[in-house]
C-alpha cells in the first residue's frame, strides 16, 4: 500500500462517458467528508463520448493543497478502459513505487508479464460486475472499490455517502459493486 499520510496523486484513464470525472469527483468527496485535504478535475481532449478522458485528484491529510496543475508524476493510476492500454503509456510519469490498477477480463499474470514488477498492480474485472449488478458497462463506482482497497486513501464506508449523494435512487446498486469490487480486485505487491 502506499504511503497515504501525505500528498497522494492520481490519474484516472478511461473513455468518455465510463465515469472517471465523476470517480474523481466522488473520491475527493468521500477524502474531504474524512477530514483531509482533496481536488478533483478532468482534462478533456475531443469532448464526446468514447474519447479518452483524464482525470486528477490530489488527496491530502495534513494541509491545504496549492498545486493547480495536472498530475504528471502520479502516485496512483487507475485504467477504466482496458482498450487504452493499447493506445497510450498508462504508466507515464507513475512514481517507481506506484500502484497500478487496471480494468481488465485477463488474469493479473497476463497483465503482469506486460508491465512487470516495477509497480503495484492491481486487477479488476468492473466491466462484468457493472454489467451484472448495474446493468450498463459503466465502471466508475466499481473501480473505486478496487482503489479504496489497493491504496486506502480513504475508507470504503467513506465513499458510500458521496454514491448516495450522487445517484439517489440509484446508490444502493452502486454501492453494492463498489464492494463487490473490493472484495474481488487481485493485487500483488
Amino acid at each position: 500500500m502506499i504511503d497515504t499520510t501525505g500528498l497522494v496523486e492520481i490519474r484516472w484513464h478511461g473513455r468518455g462517458g465510463q465515469g472517471a470525472v465523476t470517480s474523481a469527483e466522488l473520491l475527493a468527496k468521500a477524502a474531504i467528508d474524512e477530514g483531509k485535504y482533496a481536488q478533483a478535475f478532468p482534462a478533456f481532449g475531443a469532448e464526446r463520448r468514447g474519447a479518452p478522458v483524464l482525470a486528477f485528484n490530489r488527496i491530502n491529510s495534513r494541509e491545504p493543497i496549492r498545486i493547480r496543475a495536472e498530475v504528471t508524476e502520479p502516485d496512483v493510476v487507475v485504467v477504466l478502459d482496458p482498450g487504452l492500454l493499447g493506445v497510450m503509456d498508462v504508466t507515464s510519469g507513475l512514481k517507481e513505487k506506484g500502484v497500478l490498477i487496471i480494468n481488465t477480463k485477463r488474469p493479473r499474470p497476463d497483465i503482469a508479464t506486460r508491465f512487470g514488477d516495477k509497480w503495484q498492480l492491481a486487477v479488476i474485472d468492473a466491466t462484468r460486475i457493472a454489467r451484472e449488478l448495474l446493468g450498463v458497462p459503466i465502471v466508475n463506482t466499481t473501480m473505486l472499490g478496487a482503489l479504496a482497497k489497493v491504496t486506502g486513501v480513504v475508507r470504503l464506508e467513506s465513499l458510500s455517502g458521496p454514491l448516495r449523494e450522487r445517484f439517489g435512487r440509484l446508490a444502493e446498486r452502486n454501492i453494492t459493486a463498489m464492494k463487490k469490487a473490493f472484495e474481488e480486485t487481485v493485487v500483488k505487491e
